[in-house]
């Protein structure tokens, strides 16, 4: 048994590591067949630990959505709340215009099945929830703005951006122009 969990820790590895570098070089629609042969396993063995794209998708995303997260915690009490929740989505439209596939994964939430619930998405919002909080008691969001509405809008702008000779650089430049709308400056 002993040899098996070590297979299969370095299975889980092997086969991580080569998803995130797929996802990098080809989006969120990497071929989990291409990810497998890669990896030197089965399909069977992908889907073992990974039982669909989702599920694989997440755990290549997670190590950046809890440094996210942990930097929304940094942030929610901060005495700038505009300041702070933009810092954020900052951050959010850094790692979502560099990560390809995480817009993608973020915008097919529920898409093909209405029941999922992404777990990338849900801990970003239970993270930035308390920004958006703050900034509204500050009064430096317009009421009924919602973390949903602002992931979706960092996530469009990433997707829009994507084929840009600087990604990053026009997503942060959309980014701050969105802003401006929801939140302008007094």
């Amino acid at each position: 048994m002993t040899v098996q969990r070590a297979d299969a820790r370095r299975n889980y590895a092997r086969i991580l590591a080569v998803a995130e570098e797929e996802v990098a070089a080809h989006g969120a629609d990497a071929s989990l067949e291409q990810i497998a042969r890669t990896a030197g396993v089965g399909s069977a063995t992908v889907r073992r630990h990974f039982p669909g794209r989702r599920a694989l998708l997440e755990a290549v995303f997670s190590e950046r959505i809890e440094a996210l997260c942990a930097r929304a915690a940094e942030l929610a009490e901060a005495a700038d709340a505009r300041a702070a929740l933009l810092d954020w989505l900052g951050a959010l439209t850094t790692y979502a215009a560099s990560a390809r596939g995480m817009a993608d994964a973020l915008v097919q939430d529920g898409m093909d099945d209405p029941e999922h619930v992404n777990a990338c998405s849900v801990k970003l919002t239970g993270a930035a929830d308390p920004l958006l909080r703050h900034a509204t008691r500050a009064g430096a969001v317009a009421p009924g703005v919602t973390t949903a509405d602002l992931i979706t809008l960092v996530t469009g702008i990433v997707l829009a951006t994507e084929h840009h000779p600087d990604p990053a650089a026009e997503a942060h430049r959309l980014l701050s122009l969105t802003m401006e709308g929801v939140s302008p400056r007094r």
